[in-house]
């Protein structure tokens, strides 16, 4: 009986020898071995032999990249305004043995770290900045907790701002403000459209005040044609008339002819004047018919001898 139990003890120090002994460690995982209190190896993804109550594994570390929650804080601004700000900061361990032994808490200092500088870059905006540079302090933030983390084998790769909360009473000012302001924009945005359909009005008056204008312009300029094209053609007329009246002059009895229509037009006009008036008017000679007849033919005469010249 005794030796069953000295075996079983046995068989119970051997099991927990092995289990003392064998570590398997996860992908993208790394332990931190411990020989007698002292660093000793860094064991990365696998099945792994330690010596028993020699070697220990001191720490874990996760070599995927992580994200933690940076808390809530007041923040005071240029412009003297408390603002909340909170965030989300990404990181990752490079180097597992600094992260294990160059920081206590490589995640709370870096937290800590984020806020300090989360106040330090607030404090030099005004609160509508604040809005408008969230990328300059994101970047800034990464900037100084990557410098600092360097020493403790974590790489902070990022960190973004979540909240940016000011006090109510400032938000109620802000809301009035942007309210404002879309009345201004729809009250500009209102006048800009008058004015540009005055100017369309305006500008539609102008073309059309032209467009009649040259319309009157072309029916001057057509009138003034009509009127020179039948002045023309009464002239031609006239001068045809007047070559016909001479050429029948010229020929056998016309002289004899004109003189007739003379004498017969001098006593019809003569005549006429005689019926308008009151008072009638007789000639002192009335050898002045003949007088006039003979003063007629002595200028066809001469329009005669001049064209045969």
């Amino acid at each position: 009986m005794a030796g069953l139990i000295i075996a079983g003890v046995v068989l119970i120090f051997v099991v927990v020898s092995i289990i003392k002994t064998m570590r398997i460690v996860p992908q993208r995982h790394a332990y931190i071995v411990e020989r007698l209190g002292k660093y000793n190896k860094t064991l990365e993804a696998g099945m792994h032999i330690l010596i028993p109550f020699i070697d220990k594994v001191a720490y874990r570390h996760t070599l995927k990249e992580q994200a933690v929650d940076v808390p809530p804080q007041m923040c005071i601004t240029k412009d003297n305004i408390s603002v909340e700000v909170d965030g989300i900061l990404y990181m990752q361990v490079m180097d597992p043995k600094n992260a294990s032994y160059g920081i206590n808490n490589y995640a709370f200092a870096s937290t800590q770290l984020a806020q300090t500088t989360m106040r330090s870059v607030i404090g030099k905006l005004d609160l509508d900045k604040t809005f408008e540079e969230r990328d300059s302090i994101n970047h800034a933030i990464v900037q100084a907790v990557d410098l600092a983390s360097d020493p403790w084998g974590v790489k902070v790769t990022r960190y973004e701002v979540k909240n940016i909360v000011p006090p109510q009473s400032i938000k109620d000012a802000m809301e009035k403000q942007m309210r404002a302001e879309r009345e201004k924009r729809a009250t500009i945005a209102e006048s800009e459209g008058e004015r540009q359909a005055a100017i369309n009005q305006a500008d539609g008056e102008k073309q059309a005040a032209i467009a009649r204008s040259e319309g009157e312009k072309m029916k001057r300029i057509n009138e003034a044609e009509g009127r020179a094209a039948e002045i023309r053609a009464v002239a031609m007329a006239t001068a045809e008339g007047i070559d016909a009246i001479a050429k029948s002059i010229n020929a056998d009895g016309g002289s004899d002819a004109v003189n007739l229509r003379i004498a017969e037009q001098y006593i019809s006009e003569f005549g006429n004047l005689a019926k308008t008036n009151n008072t009638m008017i007789i000639p002192t000679n009335l050898s002045d018919v003949a007088g006039v007849v003979a003063t007629a033919k002595e200028v066809i005469g001469k329009m005669g001898a001049g064209k045969s010249a």
